[in-house]
């Protein structure tokens, strides 16, 4: 069963984020998670020490599950372990956010590039977008921030998924949470801003029924910029390719 089979049945399509822990988890698996949601919400923010009592105590967990949990989340990159120190919170790096916009353009952009060279696939997806859209309109008249995010992330992971490669489907989730640990909380309070995103999402689902693939990708940077920096970010110039060029972002 595909994405738009699932979406087209009436069930939710698959979402990578989400705060909650099934109890039926090991221990070390549930600190894995909330250690990881803590780094990612800011809780715990980058550049911070941290050790395994602090977070045990905190997580009111025993330390072997958060060793496991520490251990796991630096081979991710998240952490950097020092033996009797503690594990410090990797800082995010320099033009990291643009790389970030970079790498999400190129496999976005690829997918509706595939999912353009057939037209059943492309009506197929742009009415899972616009199942998405409907249920984002709903969360903001709701005030459910914690929806209209999750939602965000459903819509561009929806396209991803569109092309049936799951290599860069895993690739892009972990673009998406590297993005969301610099998208700052006030973001996704911000009601203009959230209904920005909602006709943004529109319109790029107008580019992908046109099957536009270089119009897509144009407009999806300038809605990333939109949708998850600061003004100060948003000022930068970025040619008419629609590619941020290496030192256009402000620091």
């Amino acid at each position: 069963m595909n994405v738009f089979e699932v979406v087209e049945n009436g069930s939710a399509p698959i979402r990578t984020e989400g705060t909650s822990v099934s109890p039926a988890l090991s221990a070390s698996e549930q600190a894995y998670l909330r250690v990881k949601e803590m780094i990612l919400e800011g809780d715990l923010p980058a550049g911070d020490m941290i050790t395994e009592g602090q977070i045990s105590e905190e997580l009111s967990l025993s330390r072997t599950p958060i060793r496991e949990a520490f251990l796991r989340l630096e081979a991710e990159g998240w952490l950097k372990l020092f033996p009797k120190r503690g594990a410090l919170v990797v800082p995010i790096q320099p033009n990291e956010m643009e790389q970030v916009f970079e790498a999400r353009q190129l496999i976005e952009t690829h997918a509706v590039r595939v999912v353009s060279q057939d037209a059943a696939l492309t009506t197929a997806l742009s009415r899972a977008l616009t199942d998405v859209i409907a249920q984002m309109t709903t969360a903001l008249a709701d005030k459910d921030v914690e929806a209209f995010s999750s939602l965000d992330t459903e819509f561009h992971l929806t396209i991803v998924l569109a092309a049936e490669n799951d290599i860069l489907s895993d690739v892009y989730r972990g673009l998406r949470e590297r993005l969301r640990r610099m998208t700052t909380r006030s973001v996704w309070h911000d009601q203009s801003r959230m209904e920005r995103i909602i006709a943004d999402h529109t319109e790029l689902t107008r580019i992908i029924v046109d099957r536009d693939a270089d119009g897509y990708s144009a407009r999806l940077l300038e809605h990333m910029i939109a949708a998850h920096s600061t003004p100060a970010q948003r000022a930068f110039r970025f040619p008419t390719s629609g590619r941020a060029r290496p030192g256009d972002w402000p620091s």
